[in-house]
């Protein structure tokens, strides 16, 4: 691997942890030199405007939350994909809480309203639809092997957890950790209980 090469993702993932603490809208060139001990213009040249970087941050984001999320999950295989589901889910909430209750998707999707999609929000959207086909899949693998039921709804289902999920991260701010945790993992037994019943 170049010297160059390790530089950029050096300098990603010091602004993937700035992104974390304090938004990706926040993220600028100028604060990410200065964190870097960079000058403006060497940062610059590896990304070329604050959109750039924002892009690639976002990029890198999804590395992470593939080695933080999914392959830990992944390599339970599909035997059980109960206890397979459990271990994504698990993670998927501390992926959320390791951002002080806020998941980096979700803030930057809110940040970037507007009423014409940028480039920006058009990878926040595939990054959100990447992973709720994921759970799609990983609910079909659960129906067709017969662990859940076999009139079972996976894109409803989906849209269930997306649910819990959503409410986790409210809650998170509103109540702290302990109470997201338990009202998340209470909606998620339920969901199970009632996708396995014969």
């Amino acid at each position: 691997m170049s010297k160059g090469r390790l530089t950029r993702e050096a300098i990603l993932a010091t602004a993937f942890e700035l992104a974390s603490k304090n938004g990706l809208e926040s993220l600028t060139i100028g604060e990410l030199a200065k964190q870097c001990s960079m000058s403006k213009s060497g940062l610059f040249a590896h990304f070329n405007s604050k959109e750039n970087l924002q892009l690639s941050v976002l990029g890198h984001a999804n590395h992470v939350f593939a080695e933080r999320v999914i392959e830990p999950a992944r390599s339970l295989g599909d035997e059980n994909i109960i206890d397979k589901f459990k271990a994504l889910l698990d993670h998927w909430l501390g992926w959320n809480h390791s951002f002080q209750g806020s998941c980096m998707f979700l803030d930057a999707w809110k940040e970037t309203s507007s009423s014409e999609q940028t480039l920006i929000q058009q990878q926040l959207k595939a990054t959100i639809l990447k992973w709720i086909d994921y759970l799609t899949i990983q609910l079909r693998k659960g129906r067709d092997n017969q662990q859940f039921r076999a009139d079972l709804d996976c894109e409803q289902a989906a849209f269930e957890l997306y649910g819990l999920y959503l409410s986790a991260h409210l809650f998170y701010s509103l109540r702290g950790e302990q109470a997201s945790q338990a009202h998340f993992w209470q909606g998620v037994d339920r969901l199970l209980a009632d996708w396995t019943t014969p």
